[in-house]
């Protein structure tokens, strides 16, 4: 048997109290109180949704079925598909069609044994299984329809209710691996419906009755029977929920479209965090209420994006409101930590080169830029610190540097411009994007005397933010539609990767190339200025939102930690906050 050395790395010691920094999961024996003790996530959040790679291939109308976020099977879809795609929790492959392509089918089963029935156009019962590698036609529902749901955890066992025949129905059949059989209806006849559970233990709610519904119907593998409706009345939605009917998460649907979520207990739904692109009419989903996958979705021909749910039980950080700026202004730079930060620039109105001092409590107007302008970048430390770019009435390519006391101008950028994003250190920097006009994708770095052209953005655009180094960084959102790109620089290169859930401009930006931060903002189409996501190296999950919402703010800090001040809330505000991510507790192992 293994040692516990070998499972977690680390050996169970003796502490008179507690070790100094223990990490996540390390387990210790403290003499004091005589029990053994462990570090565990501080665990607070409702859940949220990360973006993930999209669809090979675009669309709406079609359906799916998982276990969670890594083993996902999609297929069907507008006008009349027979695509089928996998999702293994980091991509999308094309694998065997159907033999019967459709739309609006029924799904059942898991990413390797599933089952598609019904759909349409015209409408169709033919029934077919996946065994992991292809599609195989089986016996037909006994009334064909079109816009049903299902349930199910295997291809040998399922459910199949509602839909259009081309009339509203209520009826539901069970399937035994071989056959359908006709068995009680459900209460409410619809269609668009969703569904998830067993085919003795499901549920059907939502959908179209006519007019949008959110009866909930809870089946004991005999009958189906009235239960609290969804907050939100709605139909072609998505869900995910595997093993019973007492632990479903919906999301989506229309009208709207709608990103509102919600969870299900057994007894009530609850509201929880809202998708980061509203829409309906899937092209697939499937996973549980704690681990799921939305993909494709809304009018046809439908779109490739992809989120991925984190169900509740995630660690989770939260912002506090602190004393504000000496001066309120927006398009402002800073740099630093949460506890010693800088803040420079921006426009009051008219620009300003007013510099203010963050000690951990309190801003203290310090000297001045010599060059008063706004919609500039900045970089370093609250001792050391560069100021680059901006405007004072026409875009410019000033460059001071800040020695704690003092800002000393140097060598200009190569291309004059404002509202571009920048980091780094007064040493080694990095200035990227903006606009002079025109919009420009250049990228210049600095090595503490000059700036030196180097490799482009893959998207030109201005009111980016950015994270990390010179040589390590990613630069997130910007004025170019659909505002969530986000490139990652290695020092030569940049590289498109995944997009922000809620795409925006003007962001406050925090952290490093692999663990950032984007905070506040303007979005549009839709989304809020008060957002936060965090960047894991791969996607980006919504977490806790600002307190003040507002957009052209400043940053500083990192994920753990970081700082955001200033910014436009409806009005110029010095509002500032700061961020504690997640964290972690102690707790003592019980012996009851």
């Amino acid at each position: 048997m293994a040692e516990y050395k070998e499972i977690h790395g680390t050996k169970i010691r003796n502490y008179t109290t507690n070790p100094d920094n223990p990490i996540v999961g390390e387990v210790w024996y403290n003499d004091t109180d005589n029990v053994l003790k462990f570090q565990y996530p501080n665990v607070t959040s409702a859940g949220a949704w990360s973006t993930g790679n999209d669809l090979n291939n675009g669309r709406s109308y079609g359906t799916g079925t998982g276990v969670d976020n890594t083993a996902v099977l999609i297929w069907a879809g507008y006008p009349n598909s027979a695509l089928t795609e996998q999702y293994d929790g980091v991509s999308w492959t094309e694998v065997n069609d159907l033999n019967t392509a459709r739309r609006f089918p029924g799904a059942a089963g898991t990413y390797t044994a599933a089952l598609g029935f019904g759909g349409g156009t015209p409408i169709t019962g033919k029934t077919e299984k996946w065994n992991g590698t292809n599609w195989t036609e089986d016996t037909d529902l006994n009334t064909a329809r079109n816009e049903l749901a299902g349930a199910g955890e295997t291809n040998t066992e399922a459910l199949a209710f509602g839909g259009v025949e081309p009339s509203v129905s209520a009826k539901t059949e069970s399937w035994n691996g071989t056959n359908w059989t006709e068995v009680s209806d459900l209460g409410t006849a619809r269609y668009l419906l969703a569904g998830n559970g067993t085919y003795t233990s499901a549920l059907a709610f939502g959908g179209i009755a006519p007019g949008a519904v959110g009866n909930t119907e809870s089946w004991n593998g005999t009958n189906w029977t009235e239960t609290t409706d969804l907050n939100t009345a709605r139909y072609a939605m998505g869900s995910g929920g595997t093993g019973v009917n007492t632990a479903v998460v919906a999301f989506g649907g229309n009208p709207g479209p709608k990103a509102v979520t919600e969870l299900w207990n057994g007894t009530n739904w609850t509201e929880t965090t809202d998708m980061g692109t509203a829409r309906y009419y899937f092209g697939g989903y499937g996973g549980s209420s704690t681990s799921a996958v939305a993909a494709g979705g809304t009018a046809p021909p439908g779109k490739a994006a992809t989120e991925e749910w984190l169900g509740a039980g995630q660690p989770i950080g939260a912002w506090a409101t602190v004393n504000s700026l000496n001066t309120a202004r927006d398009f402002l730079a800073g740099s630093g930590i949460y506890t010693a930060s800088l803040a420079f620039g921006g426009n009051v109105p008219p620009h300003t080169a007013n510099t203010e001092l963050w000690d951990g409590s309190n801003w203290t107007e310090v000297n001045n830029l010599n060059v008063a302008r706004t919609q500039l970048a900045g970089a370093g430390t609250q001792t050391a610190s560069l100021a680059f770019g901006g405007t004072d009435g026409s875009a410019v390519g000033k460059t001071e540097t800040w020695n704690g006391t003092n800002w000393t101008q140097l060598n200009d950028l190569n291309t004059n411009r404002r509202l571009l994003g920048g980091g780094g250190t007064n040493t080694a920097a990095l200035a990227t994007g903006g606009f002079g006009p025109p919009t420009y994708d250049n990228t210049e770095q600095w090595n503490g005397t000059n700036w030196t052209e180097v490799n482009d953005l893959g998207t030109a655009r201005y009111q980016i933010a950015f994270a990390g180094t010179s040589t390590a960084a990613l630069a997130f959102g910007g004025n170019v539609p659909p505002r969530a790109q986000t490139e990652s620089w290695n020092g030569t290169n940049w590289t498109e990767v995944s997009d922000l859930t809620t795409g925006r401009e003007s962001i406050g930006g925090a952290g490093t190339q692999t663990s950032a931060m984007a905070f506040g903002g303007g979005s549009a189409p839709a989304g809020g200025p008060v957002a936060t996501e965090l960047w894991n190296g791969a996607s980006w999950a919504e977490t806790s939102n600002l307190n003040t919402g507002r957009t052209y703010l400043a940053g500083s800090g990192n994920q753990t930690n970081a700082l955001a001040f200033g910014g436009d809330s409806g009005s110029r505000t010095g509002a500032t906050e700061e961020w504690s991510g997640s964290s972690n507790v102690t707790k003592t192992v019980s012996t009851d």
